[in-house]
Order: C-alpha cells, then sequence, then structure tokens
C-alpha cells in the first residue's frame, strides 16, 4: 500500500472534489474534514469516500453549492434544510450557528435535514469543544438503504446511527467519544473488502441471518449486528433513539426510500460550560479525571488505559509524522477518477 502524507491527500481530494463542480472553498472543508478522519485511523470515513461523493454528484443525489436554509427558528433551537448540499458543508455551518446560539443562550439545539453524509461525527462538536462548550451530535441516513439489523432480527432495519460528545479540557489531546450504535461502522465493512480481510466475528449475520466473517456478504442481503454482542439490545436501543432523534425529529421518518438517495439527518446541541461551572475549574477537573483514568492498573492483556480521543489523538501524531497507507485499490481509483476529471495533474497523482 503506498504511504501517503496528509497534506498530499488533501490536495488530491480538493482536486477531485473541484473537478466535479464543488466551490473551492467548500472542497477545501470537505478535503480537510475527510483526511482528518484518516489521521485519526477512521480510514473508512476517508479519501476512500471522496470518489463516492462525486458519483453521487454525478447523479444528482449531492448538489455542490447548494443554499442552506433556516425553516424555523426560535432563540435557542434552529431547523436547517440543506437542500442536498454536503453534508460536511452544511453541519459544519450548522455547528457554528449552534454554537453562536449557545453563547448568549447557553444552550442551543439544531436539526438539519435533506443534506449528503456527513462523514467523521467528532469533527463537530470538536469545534464546540474548542469554543468551551460541551456538544453531542447524532446522525442517521433517512430513509436510504439500511445495514443494521435490530437485536434479534434477520434483516436491516436501522443504519449504523452514531452518536458523539465532545468535552473541553486542559488535555494536549482532546477528549471526545464518537461510536456507531452498530457493532462497526458500514465503511469498515468496505475498507475489509479492500484490503482483502475477514471482519471480526459478532459484526455480521448474511442474508439468512446466520453468523459470517465475510465482509461481502453486507452487500449480498446480509446485515450489521447492533453494538453490544450478547447484551446487543443496548446498542439496539441506542440506535433507535438515534433514528428518533436524527430521523423522526427532523421530518426524515424511517424505512427505505426506493430511490436510495441518502440522506443524512442530524440533532446538534451544544451546552455553555460557563452557565453550569467556572469554565477553567471544569476544564482542570475534566484534566485531572482523564489522568485518574489512565492511571488505572492495566488488566491482562492491555498495556495501558487510555482516556476517550487519546487513541485517535495519538494516532493522528503517528500518521503526521509517517504518512497514511492508502489501500491499492483505493489509489487506484483515486487515480482513475483523477484521470477522467481531467485533475490528474494538479492532484499530482
Amino acid at each position: 500500500m503506498p504511504n501517503v502524507a496528509a497534506e498530499k491527500l488533501e490536495t488530491i481530494a480538493r482536486a477531485l472534489l473541484e473537478g466535479a463542480g464543488t466551490p473551492p472553498a467548500d472542497a477545501a472543508l470537505i478535503a480537510r474534514l475527510s483526511i482528518a478522519a484518516n489521521l485519526a485511523g477512521h480510514d473508512s470515513h476517508g479519501i476512500m469516500l471522496i470518489p463516492t461523493y462525486i458519483d453521487r454528484v454525478k447523479k444528482g443525489h449531492i448538489v455542490p453549492d447548494a443554499p442552506w436554509q433556516i425553516v424555523q427558528e426560535t432563540p435557542t433551537t434552529t431547523v436547517v434544510d440543506g437542500h442536498w448540499g454536503f453534508g460536511y458543508v452544511v453541519t459544519e455551518r450548522a455547528m457554528r450557528h449552534t454554537i453562536a446560539k449557545a453563547k448568549t443562550q447557553n444552550v442551543a439545539a439544531t436539526t438539519v435535514f435533506r443534506q449528503g453524509h456527513i462523514g467523521r461525527l467528532a469533527s463537530y462538536p470538536l469545534m464546540a469543544a474548542e469554543e468551551g462548550m460541551i456538544a453531542m451530535i447524532t446522525a442517521d441516513s433517512g430513509r436510504s438503504p439500511k445495514h443494521v439489523a435490530p437485536f434479534g432480527g434477520a434483516q436491516a432495519r436501522l443504519g449504523t446511527n452514531p452518536i458523539c460528545f465532545a468535552v473541553p479540557s486542559d488535555l494536549e489531546g482532546p477528549l471526545f467519544f464518537d461510536m456507531a450504535t452498530s457493532a462497526a461502522a458500514a465503511g469498515k465493512i468496505g475498507v475489509a473488502i479492500a484490503r482483502g480481510k475477514e471482519v471480526p466475528s459478532g459484526w455480521l449475520i448474511d442474508a439468512e441471518g446466520r453468523p459470517t466473517n465475510d465482509p461481502a456478504q453486507l452487500r449480498k442481503g446480509g446485515a450489521l449486528l447492533p453494538l453490544g454482542g450478547a447484551e446487543g439490545y443496548k446498542g439496539y436501543g441506542l440506535a433507535a433513539m438515534v433514528e428518533i432523534f436524527s430521523g423522526l425529529l427532523t421530518g426524515l421518518g424511517f424505512g427505505v426510500e426506493p430511490t436510495g438517495r441518502h440522506n443524512d439527518g442530524c440533532f446538534i446541541a451544544v451546552f455553555n460550560v460557563a452557565a453550569f461551572r467556572d469554565l477553567g475549574v471544569f476544564k482542570r477537573e475534566v484534566t485531572e479525571f482523564a489522568a485518574y483514568l489512565k492511571a488505572t492498573p492495566p488488566a491482562a492483556g492491555f498495556e495501558r488505559v487510555y482516556y476517550p480521543g487519546e487513541v485517535e489523538f495519538e494516532r493522528e501524531k503517528e500518521r503526521r509524522a509517517g504518512g497514511i497507507a492508502i489501500e491499492e485499490s483505493t489509489w487506484e481509483g483515486l487515480r482513475k477518477l483523477a484521470s477522467e476529471l481531467g485533475v490528474a495533474e494538479r492532484a499530482g497523482i
């Protein structure tokens, strides 16, 4: 697999997106947030998704430079219609708007509908944490095709329905928690296929509802399992709540629409820490709490205890220094797309 610098991958992503008609500022934002996922070790949400987004642009499922519209608003709440714009662009602006409200109202919430895939969730709550606020976000793919079976079920009925929280602190790296409510994100199945690897037991069932380690079974009528293994009812319950916040509260609905158009809906909430505690004291105590957790003696088979978000922070440092490994199939797909769009020279690929 080629090992590529993050800056190079951003250049490639920007060139491809601009070649598909994305405004330069939007392309730069999407590229930055996509490669941030690679840097954090979440390759399923990184450069490998850029061709998928461009394919959706070609099909009219994503509309570059779409209007960003507030359709309902109060001093503390906002409803945003993304008009099928790039999810990264729509949600980043929605988070900035929600942070601004929380600065004056202390608590603010926003729902967003009709937008493309928003990528790695952590990108957005981390914006609020940098402003001294706690933030959360949930996301759901509306009525687009589903990948996750309810606990005890043999057929997909839910999205991977991720949820993320971020908290301000004085730590060197941010403290945050970002997870799918399924055993794994659907994108990780794509990574396994690209790398020719099986997936761990407990991730998938095939079209007959039987456990499988073959990632290709997901595209043959199989389904991801909810988070929790034998206690998968916990992940299932979380997934249902995320769907209610991000699908029903946004108005996207549930189930599957025949068009198959991907439609990320999300719910955002931001809390101004200073309205509850002195911000400096809170950040210090969060830092002390993280140190307390890290001081736990490791169990058998483990070298150390991390605070939430620390693994991603360390991986980012490693990958900024040593580059990001890209699958041969992904790399060749990027080269081919760059040639098709006439941006190979600008992308340097």
